[in-house]
């Protein structure tokens, strides 16, 4: 690895005790009154990417019982080689089955020559422990490096082997690769970013030895078309928030292909509502809802984050802001996290079964989850 990673991922190095268990059940859905369709009310939710630590329970469930959120996706679930992975399990367990996770591949064994192999084998340990899917960080093409000091590309054939057993498997993968089209500009005042870059310098890729952002989008489709009997999740609407249409034309093209709007709805809510509202209606079936919220026992990452700490209280407006750019048609709003760029955004107002798609059906069906509502009791 070249730089630090972001603190969720090494969420699972904090030490602190467990949260004792609750009865609590996920808060009940609520109706939004001004929505395009005055009747609409809001499924109980499935945030399908966020980063969890297992030492914040009392946090995790603040935070989704205040929001109507049954389910959350937990995309740094940790591998089979770590630590991370048994207290993964233990915090599902604790929480009573609201928080699945995907499997992370261990990159600082890259090097070996069974790398792929082997953690296409940790996978399907994962799977079989309950884990639901795997998950690609943008390590991969920007940090990731072989003994050499050479980047890892996103479309390595050495990697085919965890690509081709995701697929054995049936569990989707999560990838993020690169990042805002931003972040590979020059980092100064001109950096439409620049006040998120200025805290979080690391995040800039401009100038080095990384690709530029098509280059990699490009390995990354690649990859897709490779793999068809493979699901693939293109995390932060499609990692191209930028350009819908180079979204769109890979979800015309492969049918394996999908997306999340995981902390993109600053960037994509800049273009017109009206096109983006059809973008939403004609890809109903292909989206998942997802906020990229990450809660350790200290810290809130609310998409991204700031100088100033979030709290639960601001997570409630930071769930706000993303029902109400889906489920209004107001315009000029604030998008949910303001760091992401000064600007307003325009709600797109979608009917209510492509809502329900979005906020919980999709995710059922792709990754095949179980609410502990449809899980029937034990034989006594």
């Amino acid at each position: 690895m070249r730089r630090t990673l972001p603190w969720f991922a090494a969420a699972f190095l904090v030490a602190a005790p467990f949260a004792c268990r609750s009865s609590e059940e996920p808060a009940s859905p609520r109706t939004t009154p001004d929505t395009t369709e005055a009747s609409y009310r809001r499924p109980a939710l499935i945030d399908a990417h966020t980063h969890l630590s297992p030492f914040a329970i009392p946090v995790i469930r603040r935070i989704m019982d205040e929001n109507g959120i049954e389910l959350m996706v937990n995309v740094s679930g940790g591998n089979p080689s770590d630590r991370g992975f048994e207290l993964s399990l233990k915090m599902s367990q604790i929480l009573q089955g609201r928080i699945f996770h995907c499997f992370n591949p261990d990159w600082s064994r890259v090097d070996e020559p069974d790398f792929a192999v082997v953690e296409a084998m940790r996978l399907e340990q994962a799977v079989s422990r309950g884990f639901v899917c795997l998950k690609i960080s943008k390590a991969l093409g920007l940090y990731v490096r072989t003994q050499n000091g050479v980047l890892l590309a996103v479309d390595d054939p050495m990697l085919d082997p965890l690509w081709e057993a995701a697929g054995r498997l049936d569990v989707p993968v999560y990838q993020h690769v690169a990042d805002p089209k931003a972040f590979f500009e020059p980092n100064d005042e001109r950096n439409e970013r620049y006040k998120e870059l200025r805290v979080h310098p690391y995040w800039s890729f401009h100038g080095g030895d990384w690709p530029s952002w098509s280059e990699m989008l490009d390995a990354f489709e690649r990859v897709v078309a490779r793999h068809p009997e493979t699901t693939f999740i293109g995390v932060h609407f499609g990692n191209a928030a930028e350009e819908p249409d180079r979204v769109a034309r890979m979800l015309d093209a492969y049918p394996n292909y999908f997306i999340d709007i995981a902390a993109r709805v600053p960037e994509f809510g800049r273009h017109d509502a009206d096109r983006m509202r059809r973008f939403f209606i004609r890809y109903q079936d292909r989206i998942l809802f997802g906020t990229d919220i990450g809660i350790s026992p200290r810290h809130l990452m609310l998409g991204s984050s700031g100088e100033d700490e979030p709290t639960p209280d601001d997570a409630r407006r930071f769930y706000a802001a993303h029902f109400r750019y889906f489920e209004t048609r107001d315009r000029r709003i604030d998008h949910p996290t303001p760091i992401q760029g000064d600007w307003k955004i325009d709600a797109i107002g979608l009917p209510g079964e492509v809502l329900d798609k979005l906020y919980r059906g999709n995710a059922l069906r792709l990754l095949r989850l179980t609410p502990p509502s449809a899980t029937p009791p034990a034989s006594p």
